[in-house]
């Protein structure tokens, strides 16, 4: 019997690390890859391959099935979700019958609550917390861009069986994707959150770049302001974080793409549905939760809802 993981979401993060799953395991014996897609992207696969474009390198990647019909996509024994915040419920419900009891379910999203909201769907699967570093985005139907070379995967959970937490992490691995099975993974998603949201925030917020946050005094003030008040709902939460995770994730940032933005900033400059709620306005309501005032946070909540 084939190990058959399923991915949901082919954006920057689930094309991406989907695709090096792919192309690991093209007319393997023991692993099938199924991506999960719909519309123009799942025309664009079926026709042509999924595409991946880095700054060295162009490929193209076949999985053994493209569709969102679960009749046709049957029963998954892993499921890597990888959609936007917004689309968890949607997406997840509509799958329904393709996860078994025994199916491990690895979310790998922007914000930090998609664990307890997917064991809510689902309260008899073992859900994984997890998160990634990675600059990547759609740069069309079934083409994914990639920049620069930073790469990282984290998962890992309390009450999965270690036995399929290692299965998960070696086949990773065997795709080259640079995975950690990790067991402070909750401060490990809050450190990712921590940059993503401040990051995610400033961006739209400001309507700059990276580069332009890092090389304008006061953006950068905004910003690490940001850090500031996030790490402080962190500690409040009693997460156990480095002392000088502002300053790595100030570090972090500097060592990214000048010219990349976030996802959020991009999907406002495109008019599109954004994750603020899960990356801006949920910084608020944790705040209010543990009697920590974010006015910042606060503030440009107020501006990106609208």
């Amino acid at each position: 019997m084939k190990t058959r993981i399923g991915i949901l979401g082919l954006g920057g993060v689930g094309g991406y690390f989907g695709g090096l799953l792919a192309k690991a395991y093209h007319n393997s014996d023991t692993v099938e890859i199924v991506f999960i897609a719909r519309g123009e992207t799942k025309k664009a696969i079926a026709e042509n391959g999924l595409k991946i474009i880095t700054d060295e390198s162009e490929t193209i990647v076949h999985p053994a099935l493209v569709s969102n019909v679960p009749e046709e996509i049957g029963k998954l024994d892993y499921l890597i979700c990888a959609t936007k915040t917004y689309d968890i419920e949607e997406s997840l419900t509509s799958l329904e019958n393709c996860i078994k009891k025994s199916t491990i379910i690895l979310p790998l999203y922007n914000g930090v609550d998609a664990q307890e909201r997917i064991q809510n769907l689902f309260p008899e699967n073992e859900v994984l917390q997890g998160c990634v570093y990675i600059i990547s985005m759609i740069f069309s139907p079934g083409t994914i861009r990639k920049l620069g070379f930073y790469e990282k995967l984290f998962f890992g959970s309390k009450t999965a069986p270690l036995a399929k937490l290692e299965e998960l992490h070696l086949i990773l691995l065997a795709a080259k994707i640079e995975s950690h099975l990790t067991k402070n993974v909750n401060e490990t998603v809050w450190e990712k959150f921590i940059f993503i949201s401040a990051l995610a925030t400033a961006t739209s917020y400001l309507n700059q770049n990276i580069g332009e946050v890092l090389t304008n005094l006061e953006s950068k003030v905004v910003y690490i302001e940001l850090l500031h008040e996030i790490e402080d709902v962190a500690n409040a939460k009693g997460l156990k974080l480095p002392e000088d995770i502002v300053a790595q994730t100030i570090v972090k940032l500097e060592k990214s793409p000048r010219e990349a933005t976030s996802s959020m900033h991009r999907d406002f400059m495109a008019g599109k549905n954004t994750e603020v709620i899960s990356l801006t306005q949920f910084v608020v309501n944790e705040g209010k939760k543990y009697g920590v005032k974010t006015p910042l946070y606060e503030k440009i909540a107020a501006v990106l809802i609208k």
